[in-house]
């Protein structure tokens, strides 16, 4: 039986004028994709908080904080390393201890690291276009199929 072939062609850009033109939008002019993102991602904080958070408010949260870390390595919001590290930390812990107890729990000082964290996602959400917010998603997808990031082992 023939091996099957890895290759798989490019997607075409059908119109690469307006792709690029809408690439250098910021992405606070796309409203309602802004506010799809802050409720998702204030939705999941506030389950957390609560003490109802699942996989997928975690889920959302780590895709948060991936976000923010990259974003942080392409230069916005370079003075806070310490911030994104401190978040990174909080929410890795949080993840350890609800892998395996079953339940999400916050601690006081995981919370006001991944309040930190949320704000500052918001302020560079604010900043960046839609260009860098693809760089940032793709940082992170490479990071993660070169099994770069930090796993959470129950």
């Amino acid at each position: 039986m023939k091996k099957r072939s890895k290759y798989r062609p490019k997607g075409k850009l059908i119109n690469p004028v307006a792709y690029v033109l809408e690439s250098l939008k910021p992405v606070k002019e796309h409203d309602s994709y802004l506010i799809d993102l802050k409720i998702k991602n204030h939705g999941a904080m506030e389950a957390l908080t609560k003490g109802r958070a699942g996989r997928s408010e975690m889920d959302e949260l780590v895709n948060m904080v991936n976000v923010v870390e990259a974003l942080f390595r392409l230069g916005f919001g370079e003075e806070y390393g310490e911030v994104v590290q401190q978040g990174l930390d909080a929410l890795h812990d949080v993840g350890q201890r609800g892998l395996q107890t079953g339940r999400f729990i916050l601690k006081a000082h995981e919370m006001s690291h991944l309040n930190l964290v949320m704000d500052l996602h918001d302020a560079q959400m604010e900043v960046i276009t839609i260009k860098d917010m693809e760089r940032a998603v793709d940082l992170v997808n490479k990071e993660f199929e070169q099994r770069k990031m930090r796993r959470m082992k129950a």
